[in-house]
């Protein structure tokens, strides 16, 4: 319990301290003109009341990652929780507040737009590509997944693809419709739903006969069922995204960049919403551990139940929340997914707007960049593209790892101290490039070659960088 409660108190006094650090060091401009004013067209730009981006921050950014992520992981044991913590405060919460004020201080664009400014034309066009194939891929997963768990819940009354039309219709609305009209309305009801659920298991934890595991020298170790099949390293970094670091947040955070009355607002939506998600993603790991007994309890319940998170979730909330819980678990599970999806559908227009320069202001316009997305989108539900979806958590983290880079590009053209993104990127480089050659959706080497490939590949990259921006400051 003592390093479960330190946790929490260790992400609220990081918003405080090395948030007001990474806001100070960035340079936040009181009267600087936002996007929301300068660019106001009453669609994409326009300008939102602080409570309401942050709660539409919170949920674009969140969705199931710090719920699903944080019960996949909490099955490594009590080490999460040093993942969650250290990697909020230093890697996801600096990832998210720079890559959301870099949108906001270059209008609002997308980020393989961004990219392109600070690391190039060719890593622009290939970003292009990489983020809108993961949106889509977003959008369809986060279609099918809920209409599944809707049609279980309602007995299979109207099937499965009755759900999927009436969820697709939502996120043509959604994706279409000016955010104020939709999004604005309906997220904020979600997010508190969200947070709700997860203060009651907090209140559950402290005050009910649950026994959290602390983080000790003796049980800082791998608790996996198959320890040598998910090393801790690199399998944890990327089993917990959202909770820690995610590269689907830079895709989220141009949207409430277009909203922001004032670039004050930056720590709170940005910095602010990634130590949130982290503490839900705390609260979510310390219950998996906590209410099967123990970490090892919860291996075998997951086993059993064919690693469904989704299960576990259910159960926690049911049996610690009660009936309340119920109707909470139906939001967490269904509505996150969908709010979810619906904003990975409109980031994708958004980068196809950046693109194509088309203006926004004409429903037309957005009709011609929106249909193909969707006709692609329902194509892909027609398709078992499991084993593809299986490379989402590489490539999250994969964007994350570029955007990184972006940021540190940023920090060294402005003479700011660097390292505070440098580091993350360079450790989420050895993360994802381990990852791939040692996971089975990856090349499946043995675990000292991967780790040996992996730094090899670290070396590379961060040696190719530093050639990239001596050159361009050269130029």
């Amino acid at each position: 319990m003592i390093t479960f409660i330190l946790s929490i108190c260790i992400l609220i006094l990081a918003y405080f301290t090395y948030g007001k650090f990474v806001e100070k060091m960035f340079g936040i401009q009181k009267e600087r003109e936002t996007p929301a004013v300068k660019l106001r067209d009453d669609v994409d730009y326009i300008p939102l009341s602080p409570w309401r981006i942050f709660l539409i921050q919170f949920l674009n950014i969140a969705g199931l990652g710090p719920i699903f992520g944080a019960i996949a992981g909490a099955m490594f044991g009590p080490v999460a929780f040093l993942w969650i913590v250290l990697g909020s405060i230093f890697a996801g919460a600096v990832h998210d507040f720079l890559s959301g004020m870099l949108s906001l201080r270059h209008d609002g664009l997308s980020i393989s737009e961004v990219i392109g400014i600070y690391l190039g034309t060719n890593i622009k066009h290939v970003m292009r590509i990489f983020t809108v194939v993961l949106l889509i891929f977003v959008g369809t997963v986060f279609l099918m997944g809920p209409a599944k768990i809707i049609d279980g819940m309602t007995g299979n009354a109207w099937g499965v693809w009755i759900w999927v039309s009436i969820i697709l219709i939502y996120y043509v609305l959604s994706t279409l419709m000016p955010v104020d009209k939709i999004i604005s309305k309906l997220y904020p009801i979600f997010g508190v739903a969200m947070l709700l659920m997860a203060v009651g298991l907090l209140v559950a934890l402290l005050f009910g006969n649950y026994h959290i595991p602390e983080l000790t020298p003796g049980n800082l170790v791998n608790m996996t069922v198959n320890p040598d099949e998910t090393p801790i390293f690199p399998i944890l970094f990327v089993t917990i995204a959202c909770g820690a670091i995610s590269g689907f947040h830079a895709t989220q955070s141009p949207l409430m960049a277009r909203c922001m009355k004032n670039e004050t607002l930056g720590r709170k939506v940005f910095y602010g919403t990634m130590i949130t998600e982290g503490i839900v993603a705390l609260i979510w790991a310390a219950a998996a551990m906590s209410f099967f007994d123990s970490v090892n309890g919860l291996n075998l319940a997951m086993v059993a139940n064919n690693n469904n998170a989704a299960w576990v979730a259910n159960e926690i909330s049911l049996n610690m929340l009660g009936r309340l819980g119920g109707v909470l678990a139906l939001l967490g599970i269904v509505a996150a997914p969908i709010t979810s999806g619906d904003t990975a559908f409109r980031s994708a227009r958004l980068i196809l707007g950046d693109i194509s320069k088309l203006s926004q202001l004409k429903i037309i316009n957005r009709l011609y960049l929106s249909i193909p997305i969707f006709v692609v989108a329902f194509v892909l539900t027609q398709i078992d593209f499991s084993i593809i979806w299986r490379y989402f958590a590489w490539s999250n983290q994969t964007l994350a790892t570029v955007v990184l880079w972006t940021c540190t590009a940023f920090l060294i053209h402005k003479d700011k101290p660097y390292l505070v993104s440098g580091i993350p990127a360079i450790f989420m480089t050895m993360v994802c490039s381990t990852y791939i050659l040692i996971a089975p959706e990856g090349f499946n080497l043995d675990n000292h070659i991967a780790y040996t490939g992996g730094f090899i590949i670290t070396i590379i990259i961060t040696y190719l960088f530093k050639i990239y921006m001596k050159k361009k400051q050269l130029s």
